[in-house]
């Protein structure tokens, strides 16, 4: 087995076909992780925190003059407080969004630092198992 690569599978006596026995796959491949998934879903929530930035200007610009001159009419004047919930409303999505893309970057790097920390574990046993040098 010279030169072969020592897998998890072949420490736990689960032979060296990476068959279902071993827990691999047929085609010999090792787990990793990957923080591509995690790293594209932290852009997502930044996108969409973002795309939500621009909002606040927009309602207001929408709602400019609506109020003139409208004074007795009791529906209108509750626009201005329904426009003031919404703005709560995308301040504080814009903020779970800032608060999620950075917690997704977290995980990414955490797996990372696992599968180095599991790697190196097992260094001193990727040259050697069951007491025979490979």
């Amino acid at each position: 087995m010279s030169g072969a690569r020592l897998r998890l599978a072949d420490l736990a006596g689960g032979g060296g076909d990476g068959g279902s026995a071993g827990g691999g796959s047929a085609a010999g491949e090792e787990l990793r992780h990957s923080g591509g998934a995690w790293l594209r879903a932290a852009g997502g929530a930044e996108g969409m925190g973002a795309h939500l930035g621009p909002v606040r200007m927009e309602l207001a610009t929408a709602h400019e003059g609506v109020l003139a001159g409208t004074a007795g009419l009791h529906s209108l004047a509750e626009l201005g407080a329904v426009r003031e919930s919404w703005v709560r409303r995308v301040e504080s999505a814009r903020h779970e969004c800032g608060a999620l893309a950075g917690s997704l970057r977290a995980v990414a790097r955490a797996q990372g630092e696992t599968n180095e920390s599991v790697r190196s574990s097992f260094s001193p046993v990727a040259r050697r198992t069951h007491g025979v040098e490979r």
